[in-house]
């Protein structure tokens, strides 16, 4: 079983639907936690399919808690819950919960408790009580998206949310465990003080503005230290409530952006976000996109190298973009500014193709759409000279994708260079690949495994820099060595001051045009006046 197994976004409703049926010898729960202020009013909730046909929803909740406990409460209660003779199908949108008790727990029971980095396991009781329930009884747990129309999600949402409510009543814990008719969950809605469909819920359509620093997903003030000494195993101390990605640039001098603002961060703060590690097979939450301002906008000489990732080959037959990698140079030297997105096509992929790039549906199924990033895009490349290998395939799939959004000019706002063409040129008859290039040249020796749009376009820059001669520089004002070893600055006299008349140099350059000239008897007269 795959521990993120992968939901085509736009076969969502009909797999929902087949998930709600009753299955023979099986129990099915779909399972979630809610909290108002993390730590806070908090609420579980479990909607049960018996094999019978026969549900049950159960919910309950805490005056304070955390999201992590709520998610974890709300497993260990479909497991009290449900026959112990038959399977046991627990459906959640949390991946803490699901690594945790398929990857992570073995490792942390063999050191005492304890994570990697020797910190006691956050909600060990919980954990302990999950373990002690799921032994001696055949238990699939599966992670699904949540907040995306899932109907079995959705019941355990609600659900989770009327135990926010039930919490706020006199007492300080309260546990619920009947079953309730949808009059009693409407009534329960209806009496509740505070907006419960907004609680622990982002909207869709506003993913851009949540949470910027990501800090109400940590369960206390301790499991944000040593954030950057965390394992991946050790996600267990950050809630995970499938949020969209918050825009954090991870460069020094990249500036991420939302619709209307610029978020900046020190540092320290950037520290302390969870860091991506690169795995794009599986569902991964902690990607955070870079879409800078174009700062360099207008400068002369300004060019972006780019590449991009596709559902496959072809525009005109529905394929469509899902990554989009982006370097910029001015006066062909690196500014550091770099734009890197990933993006849900709301389409599925041949495996084929996954392979190739290493890029799943699982991964892209919490990334923005096309339309959410566009205006950011366009405006980063209006105006520049875009360089990309082959580019006329990167070309017709973002004019494709600018169309639907009626960014019809882009074609006509920035020039295109095709390295690949310039290569073709350079290396006739030659296999001019990317890779080959790489190997020709001697540049870009980065592991290559999958070929991502960054990773390819920051290769790309200097596969591109080589071709056209490099990083051209007279150093009139670099920094040399001195005599007496301080550092000076060089100027041009004492750069000049180097070069130094070669008289064998010069023969042979008289002697070439020599030859020459007997096959073209125009140039005797210029040979006449050397």
């Amino acid at each position: 079983m795959s521990d993120y197994p992968s939901i085509r976004p736009n076969s969502l409703t009909a797999k929902s639907a087949d998930l709600l049926a009753a299955k023979a010898n099986t129990t099915i729960a779909f399972t979630d936690g809610a909290c108002k202020g993390n730590p806070g009013a908090g609420g579980w909730g479990a909607h049960l399919i018996f094999s019978d046909g026969h549900t049950q929803d159960l919910y309950g909740g805490e005056a304070m808690t955390t999201n992590n406990r709520m998610e974890l409460m709300g497993a260990i209660k479909a497991l009290e819950h449900s026959p112990i003779e038959t399977t046991l199908e627990i459906w959640t949108d949390s991946s803490y919960v699901q690594k945790g008790i398929t990857d992570w727990i073995e490792g942390w029971k063999k050191r005492g408790w304890k994570t990697a980095s020797k910190k006691p396991v956050a909600n060990q009781d919980l954990w302990q009580q999950l373990d002690t329930l799921r032994q001696h009884r055949n238990v699939e747990w599966h992670w699904v998206k949540g907040h995306a129309g899932h109907a079995g999600n959705e019941k355990a949402d609600e659900l989770a949310n009327l135990g926010v409510t039930a919490s706020s009543e006199p007492s300080s814990t309260v546990t619920i465990s009947q079953t309730h008719t949808d009059t009693d969950k409407k009534k329960a809605l209806a009496s509740a003080p505070v907006n419960n469909a907004a609680i622990n819920k982002v909207d869709k359509d506003d993913w851009l503005s949540f949470d910027p620093l990501g800090l109400d997903e940590f369960d206390d003030v301790e499991d944000i230290e040593d954030i950057e000494d965390i394992e991946d195993e050790e996600i267990n101390e950050v809630a995970d409530k499938d949020q969209p990605p918050n825009f954090v640039s991870n460069t020094t001098t990249g500036h991420a952006m939302t619709d209307d603002t610029t978020l900046q961060h020190s540092a320290a703060q950037e520290a302390d976000l969870p860091k991506f590690d690169g795995d794009t097979s599986r569902a991964n939450p902690y990607f955070q996109p870079l879409l800078p301002k174009p700062i360099h906008k207008g400068e002369s000489n300004r060019q972006l190298i780019m590449d991009t990732e596709t559902t496959g080959l072809d525009a005109l037959k529905g394929d469509r973009v899902i990554e989009v990698g982006i370097v910029e140079l001015v006066g062909r030297k690196f500014t550091g500014e770099k734009l890197h997105v990933y993006i849900n096509p709301q389409r599925g992929m041949d495996e084929e193709v996954i392979r190739i790039h290493g890029i799943s549906e699982a991964f892209l199924a919490d990334k923005p759409t096309f339309d959410k990033v566009a205006q950011a895009l366009y405006d980063f490349m209006d105006g520049a000279e875009i360089i990309a290998h082959n580019a006329s395939f990167d070309m017709n799939f973002l004019n494709m994708e600018f169309a639907k959004v009626g960014l019809n000019d882009f074609a006509e706002r920035v020039q295109v260079t095709d390295s690949l063409l310039m290569a073709k040129q350079q290396y006739p008859g030659q296999k001019n690949t990317l890779d080959a290039l790489v190997r020709r040249l001697d540049v870009g020796k980065q592991d290559r495994t999958f070929h991502g749009a960054l990773l390819d376009s920051e290769i790309l820059a200097e596969v591109y820099l080589a071709m056209t001669g490099g990083q051209v520089s007279l150093a009139i004002e670099e920094d040399s060595i001195s005599e007496d070893g301080q550092t000076t600055h060089a100027n041009f006299a004492n750069l000049a001051a180097l070069l130094l008349e070669s008289s064998k140099d010069e023969q042979a350059n008289q002697d070439w045009f020599t030859n020459l000239a007997a096959d073209y008897p125009v140039m005797s007269d210029s040979l006449a006046h050397w």
